[in-house]
């Protein structure tokens, strides 16, 4: 058991991880843990190297990696399933636990294992194997559950279940424990019943859990259960004076005041496999919750099918609880996976609550997980997007460029993708190119779409250059159209769930549109390119955002390019499609400079002023800029209201227009600003305000 230290948190493996700070090479990290993982059989050897495989595979989403994760994944789970028999076979060799049934341990390596491997269908181009991947989802939900309810009933039995009393927590940050009030077990079905006030005393470590039937992945009574059951009936916990909760969204930052407030299994067990199957189980609850909470309507309505349906705060809730376990696999996992959802998700919404991003808390965590895992370059990603949030992006730019290559080449391009981006919002163009053009050989992904975005810092170079210095401006357009015409060549050749990736579908068109204007016009691809493809990517990249205020009025120069007559003689005859483009792009820029009546000014005269049918008429037409016009209106309006506590009449304005998106019909790239949509409205109902 002490070669497992590293996955299930003990002592022993804490030690083992400190030897490998030894280690010169950072590729060697890698190496040896894949190297050991590989020389066990166990469950859990597997599902750590499946784990090393699946991080690679999403990382990069490179066809033979996510090939090589998927092989390894089906090993595991047929090797954590056989092992979970043989436990319920012969209770007595397996492991006693207080909590669980005998093979529980197994029962969630077979769990974890299916997940990955659902993720890793998902994101294969077949539609057949990604509809495999949700009935994978489907099973994992039920070992789950059967475990969550085995902690319920445990809890139940001890007096330490929903709604007991007085309980010790670790407060965050520290070590400390303090009194605090329990609000209830991660589980996704509430016992309903309020439990005496009694202390709780541990009961002898010997035997498995009391009055726990065998877990088995074919429990009729778990299949009965769960055709009842959604992702969402996590959330259905009692208040403290015993009424029903209501519909009403909890904010994130409430949902980690839960999680602090949930009772410390450490206080319960300090055995390393039970806080692994606890730790384990909110991880995959929490992720399954958030990752469900964050998709498109239209895929919402195919995970029906499956009675998929997310809830966040709940997820959140039970991320940053598994957090707490830093020093399991588990724990690591949620502290990344919570990270990434507030930094790269949450804090660029614009429709959110005071507090809705515990930046606070994001910095502890992100300093703990640091100070445990060194040598991971994961990590300064993360500052280096807490630093773009803060609107820093020259210095997200410091902290990525900082350290060691990372052993996983997967993790390398990442960096290279995010200081990319980073150099684009700064307007670092010539940086930014050569950025995407080495994103090309590191990844193999969307080759299409970093071409299409190095083609476009060329564009915005040759037109910065083109009145001044012709030599250097006829440098930048060759390039320009060399990378541009490179495009076509990439696009659809990668695919989710048998269609084309959105991007690829965008620039594909975009690519189009330009020899189109080009040969309509009687010029160069260079010069028919509209509106500046830069500040249009980064919108949809939430660029506008993490640029501060010399960076937004810079943003507002390059816009001005197309009126200028005299740098762009196309301008009278551009068409609707890229007016409005302009004018939703400029609109942003003036929202985010706080000039709030001028926004609202630009979009109602620039934007709305075309009709959907006219920029429809257009050659390859960008319909984008309508819907996400109304989008950016809701947001003007949010922020005239003075946000959650503002005019009641200003935010019934604000629900209005982000109705009217709510009911657009389907436009490029709508997933990019979904997420911010969502979260608005659920703000809005926060905040009393409801659609119609």
């Amino acid at each position: 058991m002490r070669r497992l230290g590293g996955l299930l948190g003990s002592r022993a493996g804490i030690s083992t991880s400190k030897s490998l700070t030894a280690l010169d090479e950072p590729a060697a990290y890698v190496e040896l843990a894949e190297a050991e993982l590989s020389k066990g059989s166990s469950p859990f050897h597997k599902l750590g190297l499946s784990t090393a495989l699946f991080l690679r595979a999403v990382l990069g989403f490179e066809k033979e990696v996510m090939e090589k994760a998927h092989a390894c994944l089906t090993d595991a789970e047929e090797v954590a399933s056989e092992h979970q028999r043989r436990a319920v076979r012969d209770p007595s060799k397996a492991h006693q636990s207080k909590i669980y049934s005998a093979g529980a341990e197994y029962a969630l390596c077979h769990a974890e294992s299916q997940l990955m491997s659902a993720v890793v269908a998902v994101l294969n181009e077949s539609l057949t194997e990604s509809l495999k991947g949700f009935y994978k989802l489907r099973k994992a939900f039920a070992t789950l559950h059967d475990i969550s309810e085995q902690e319920r009933r445990y809890l139940g039995r001890t007096g330490r279940g929903v709604g007991s009393s007085q309980v010790s927590v670790v407060t965050p940050g520290s070590g400390r424990e303090t009194p605090g009030q329990s609000s209830g077990m991660l589980t996704p079905a509430d016992s309903g019943e309020e439990e005496d006030e009694d202390d709780f005393v541990d009961a002898k470590e010997s035997g498995s859990a009391p009055g726990t039937p065998p877990f088995t992945h074919q429990s009729g009574a778990v299949e009965r259960d769960f055709q009842k059951l959604s992702l969402g009936d996590t959330a259905r916990n009692r208040s403290h004076d015993g009424t029903p909760p209501t519909n009403t969204p909890i904010e994130s930052d409430s949902a980690l005041a839960q999680a602090d407030q949930e009772i410390d299994f450490r206080t319960i067990t300090s055995d390393p496999i039970d806080l692994f199957i606890h730790s384990g189980t909110a991880l995959c609850f929490g992720l399954l919750q958030v990752l469900l909470s964050m998709i498109p309507p239209a895929f919402a309505r195919l995970l029906s099918l499956f009675s998929f349906r997310g809830d966040r705060e709940a997820g959140l809730r039970m991320l940053w609880s598994a957090s707490k376990f830093k020093h399991n696999i588990n724990g690591a996992m949620a502290g990344l996976i919570t990270l990434g959802f507030y930094n790269g998700a949450v804090a660029f919404c614009d429709i959110l609550s005071p507090g809705a991003v515990p930046h606070t808390r994001l910095r502890n965590l992100l300093r703990e997980m640091r100070e445990l895992y060194p040598g991971s370059k994961l990590w300064l990603l993360e500052e280096a997007r807490m630093l773009g949030a803060d609107r820093q992006v020259e210095k997200a730019i410091e902290i990525v460029d900082q350290g060691q290559s990372s052993g996983l080449k997967q993790v390398n391009a990442l960096r290279m993708f995010e200081r990319s981006l980073n150099c684009m919002y700064a307007h670092r163009y010539e940086e930014c190119a050569q950025g995407f053009i080495e994103c090309v050989g590191m990844n193999s992904w969307s080759h299409g779409m970093y071409y299409y975005l190095a083609g476009s810092c060329y564009v915005e170079l040759y037109r910065l250059h083109k009145g001044s210095d012709a030599k250097l401006a006829e440098g930048y357009a060759a390039k320009a159209e060399e990378y541009l015409h490179t495009v076509p060549q990439h696009v659809g050749k990668k695919g989710f769930m048998g269609k084309q990736l959105p991007f690829d579908t965008f620039v594909g068109r975009k690519i189009k549109k330009w020899d189109f204007r080009a040969e309509k016009w009687g010029c160069r691809v260079v010069d028919a390119v509209g509106v500046s493809p830069v500040e249009e990517m980064a919108y949809f990249w939430s660029g506008f955002r993490r640029r501060n205020v010399e960076q937004l009025r810079t943003s507002l120069e390059r816009l001005a390019w197309s009126e200028d007559v005299k740098a762009n003689p196309h301008w009278e005859r551009e068409s609707a499609d890229e007016k409005a483009t302009l004018a939703m792009l400029r609109a942003t820029c003036f929202r985010f400079l706080g000039e709030i009546p001028k926004a609202k000014a630009t979009i109602t005269e620039g934007v709305f002023s075309h009709d959907l049918a006219e920029v429809k008429a257009c050659d390859h037409p960008d319909t984008w800029a309508l819907p996400v016009a109304h989008y950016e209106l809701a947001v003007c309006y949010w922020d005239e209201a003075g946000g959650q506590g503002g005019d009641r009449a200003m935010l019934q304005k604000c629900s209005d227009s982000l109705l009217k998106v709510e009911r657009w019909e389907s436009y490029e790239l709508e997933a990019r600003v979904g997420l911010k949509i969502t979260t608005g409205r659920e703000t809005l109902r926060k905040c009393g305000i409801s659609s119609p």
